[in-house]
C-alpha cells in the first residue's frame, strides 16, 4: 500500500522549520519569573538567568539580606552590597534578544513563496497575518472577536504574545499535556512513550492552566485580603502615631508654657533674693563706710596738723608766732596720742556680712533657686582631750563621732553637747559604721575591729597592712557595707568585706598620697595634702580639684553635693565652700571665719544629718548652722 503525502517545496520546508526554531527559541526568550521576554537579563551563580527587575523584586521581598535564592533551583548566590546590577550580564542572552527583535516576521497563513512580512500578530489562532490575510481574518465570522496585536507594539515591547508551547523534541507539535509528577509540559506523542508508565498523573494543559490559573487567582485573593490586613494595621500605626504626635505637640506647649511661667517665677524670685542680700549687706556696708570716714577725717586732720608745723621755713619770733606755733604743735600732739586703728570693729562688721550667704537649692526644689542665709557658729568647744582628735564621723542615728588617738570615740549632738564616750580603751586611728550600726575601727597598731552597739569586740580579723608597711591610714566604710583602708606609703587603698580576712581588691593611687578618705556614692573622695580628688572604685581620677591651697579638707554633705574647707593655718581662717559631685563650685557656705589656731595640722570636716557643719581641729569642735 502507498501513502501519498502533498508535494511540498523546499522553501515552504525551510520555513516551517525555521518558524518551528523560532517558536522554540522564543520559549528560550522567557524569563521564568514574569514569563516574558527578559529585560536586562542577570546570570546568577547557579548559572540561571533572570530579568534584573524580577532580581530586584526578589531581594526586596528578603530585607536586608545580600544573598538571593534562586527560583529554580533553590541555590544562593551572594548580591555585592544588595545591588543587582552589579551581577554578570547574560550578554549572549541579550545579543539574541535584540537580533530576534530586529528579525522580520513573516505571514504564516500565506501560501506563496513569496514570504509577506506579518503585520499583526492574532493571539487566539497564533498565527501572524499580513495586511492581505489580516483583511481576510477580520471579515471571517468566527474570528471577529479575536485578540490581534499589533507587530511595531511587540517589537516594541509593549505588548507580549502569548504563545502554544512546542515540544523540544516535536517542534511541530503543540505541548497540550501536563504531567502532574514530572511538573512539565509534553506533547502527545511524548506522553505515550515517557509519560504513560505507572505513578504518571496526565491531564490536558489548557485543565493544569486553568486550575494553574485559579490558584493563582486564589493565591491572589489571599493575598489582597492579606494586603488588606496589612493596610489596616498600617493605618492604625499611623492612627497612634497622630496620637503620639498629638500627645507630643500638647506635651511641648504645656512645658514651653510652664517654662515661661518658670522664667518669670524665677525672674521675681531672684529679684526678691536680691533685694534680701542687699538688705543683709548694706547695712555693714554703711558701718565700714562710716568707720572709713572717721579713719580718713583723723587722717586729713593729722596730715593738715603735722603739715603745718613741718613745713615752716622760719622760726618763729614774734610773741603771736610763737603761740601760735606752740598750739599747733599742741594740737599734732594730741592727735599723736589719739590711739591706733582698731581693726577688732571693721573686722566684726564684715563678719557679719561674710556670714551672708546664698543656699542653693540643689537636687531638691530648684525653682525656689534657694534662700540667703546667714552662717553662725553655734559653739566653739574645747575636746576633752587636748590635742588628741584623729577622726570624725557622722553616726547612723545622726549625731557626730570624734575618734581619739590616746583612747576612745566622743559622742556629740548637733546642739554642741557631749553626750558619751565610748570604747576608751582603743587608741583609734580611723571610724566607721556598718548599715546595722556595728562600729569599724581602725586602731593605731593599723588593726581593723568590729564592736557591736553595746561595744562587745567580735571575734573577725583582717589582714591590713601594719604601720612600717602603709604608714599612716585612713579609713571609709560606703553604702554596701565595705571598708576601705588607704595607705599612704605604698599610695594604694585595700578594700575588705565585713567578714574579714584578706583584702577583696585594691585600688591603685597613681600620682597622689591618700591622706584622708570619704566615701561617696559610686566614688571615694581622696583628699591629698593640696587637693581633693574623686576617684572610682577602680582607682581611675574623675574630678580633681588642684588650686585649693594648702590643707583642704572634704565630706559628703545633704544631697550628695561635696563640702571643702580650706584653711589658712598661720592665722587661723577656715573657709567652706559647697561643690557639686563632679567637684564644680556651688556657693561659699562660710568665709574667713577665724578659729583658735591648733598645735597639730590635723582636722576634719562633716555634716549632721540636721544640716549643721562641724569642722574638727586637733583641740576643738566648730558646730556651724544658718539662719
Amino acid at each position: 500500500m502507498f501513502f501519498s503525502f502533498p508535494l511540498i517545496s523546499y522553501s515552504c520546508r525551510i520555513r516551517i522549520m525555521a518558524e518551528a526554531l523560532k517558536n522554540v527559541i522564543a520559549q528560550s526568550l522567557e524569563c521564568p519569573v514574569c514569563l516574558n521576554t527578559f529585560t536586562d537579563p542577570k546570570i546568577l551563580s547557579c548559572s540561571h538567568t533572570y530579568c534584573k527587575t524580577c532580581l530586584d523584586n526578589l531581594l526586596g521581598c528578603h530585607g536586608n539580606d545580600k544573598m538571593l535564592r534562586c527560583p529554580v533551583c533553590r541555590a544562593e548566590t551572594q548580591v555585592p552590597n544588595q545591588d543587582v546590577s552589579k551581577l554578570p550580564a547574560n550578554l549572549a542572552l541579550k545579543s539574541l534578544i535584540e537580533d530576534m527583535k530586529n528579525q522580520f516576521q513573516f505571514c504564516s497563513n500565506c501560501k506563496s513563496e513569496d514570504e509577506p512580512q506579518a503585520v499583526v500578530y492574532c493571539q487566539d489562532c497564533c498565527k501572524f497575518f499580513c495586511s492581505t490575510c489580516h483583511n481576510k481574518h477580520s471579515q471571517w465570522p468566527d474570528f471577529i472577536s479575536h485578540e490581534v496585536l499589533v507587530m511595531s507594539e511587540i517589537v516594541s515591547g509593549k505588548v507580549s504574545v502569548r504563545r502554544y508551547r512546542k515540544c523540544r523534541k516535536h517542534p511541530k507539535e503543540d505541548e497540550e499535556c501536563f504531567c502532574s509528577d514530572c511538573r512539565r509540559f509534553a506533547c502527545f506523542r511524548c506522553v505515550v512513550m515517557e509519560h504513560t508508565k505507572e505513578g504518571h498523573g496526565v491531564i490536558e494543559a489548557a485543565v493544569y492552566e486553568s486550575s494553574h490559573m485559579k490558584s493563582i487567582e486564589d493565591l491572589k485573593s489571599k493575598a489582597d485580603e492579606k494586603r488588606s490586613c496589612f493596610q489596616k494595621y498600617i493605618d492604625f500605626i499611623d492612627e497612634q502615631k497622630e496620637h503620639v504626635s498629638n500627645v507630643q505637640k500638647q506635651c511641648t506647649d504645656d512645658i514651653n508654657k510652664a517654662f515661661e511661667e518658670s522664667v518669670r517665677q524665677l525672674t521675681k524670685r531672684k529679684e526678691l533674693l536680691i533685694v534680701e542680700v542687699k538688705g543683709k549687706t548694706e547695712g555693714v556696708e554703711k558701718e565700714l563706710d562710716e568707720m572709713k570716714k572717721s579713719a580718713q577725717e583723723r587722717m586729713t586732720h593729722l596730715t593738715t596738723v603735722a603739715d603745718m608745723v613741718t613745713n615752716r621755713t622760719k622760726v618763729p619770733s614774734d610773741m603771736d608766732a610763737l603761740a601760735a606755733h606752740d598750739t599747733i604743735c599742741q594740737d599734732l600732739q594730741e592727735a599723736l596720742k589719739q590711739e591706733d586703728a582698731d581693726y577688732k570693729q571693721p573686722r566684726r562688721s564684715s563678719r557679719k556680712g561674710k556670714s551672708v550667704s546664698f543656699n542653693r537649692n540643689v537636687g531638691m526644689n530648684e525653682l525656689a533657686l534657694g534662700r540667703i542665709v546667714n552662717a553662725v557658729a553655734i559653739k566653739n568647744l574645747a575636746l576633752p582631750t587636748k590635742n588628741s582628735m584623729i577622726a570624725l564621723v557622722s553616726t547612723p542615728d545622726g549625731r557626730m563621732a570624734v575618734g581619739c588617738w590616746t583612747g576612745g570615740v566622743e559622742i556629740f549632738s548637733a546642739n554642741g553637747q557631749l553626750q558619751q564616750t565610748v570604747l576608751k580603751h582603743v587608741k583609734i586611728r580611723g571610724v566607721g559604721f556598718l548599715s546595722d550600726d556595728r562600729y569599724v575601727i581602725l586602731d593605731r597598731s593599723n588593726n581593723i575591729t568590729l564592736y557591736t552597739l553595746e561595744y562587745t569586740k567580735l571575734n573577725v580579723m583582717f589582714e591590713t597592712l601594719s604601720q612600717d608597711e602603709g604608714g599612716f591610714p585612713g579609713l571609709t566604710v560606703d553604702g554596701d557595707d565595705q571598708i576601705y583602708v588607704s595607705y599612704r606609703k605604698p599610695a594604694k587603698i585595700q578594700v575588705f568585706s565585713p567578714a574579714g580576712g584578706k583584702a577583696i581588691r585594691e585600688i591603685p593611687c597613681d600620682g597622689f598620697h591618700p591622706n584622708q578618705i570619704t566615701s561617696c556614692n559610686d566614688y571615694l573622695v581622696i583628699r591629698s595634702h593640696d587637693a581633693i580628688r574623686l576617684i572610682d572604685k577602680q582607682g581611675v581620677v574623675k574630678y580633681e580639684l588642684t588650686e585649693l591651697g594648702s590643707f583642704p579638707y572634704a565630706a559628703v554633705s545633704q544631697g550628695n553635693t561635696i563640702l571643702i574647707a580650706k584653711l589658712k593655718h598661720d592665722v587661723g581662717l577656715v573657709s567652706i565652700d559647697k561643690y557639686t559631685n563632679e567637684l564644680k563650685h556651688i556657693q561659699a557656705l562660710v568665709i574667713d571665719y577665724k578659729i583658735e589656731k591648733p598645735e597639730r595640722e590635723w582636722h576634719y570636716l562633716q555634716q549632721y544629718r540636721s544640716g549643721e557643719i562641724a569642722f574638727c581641729t586637733a583641740d576643738r569642735l566648730y558646730i556651724f548652722h544658718w539662719k
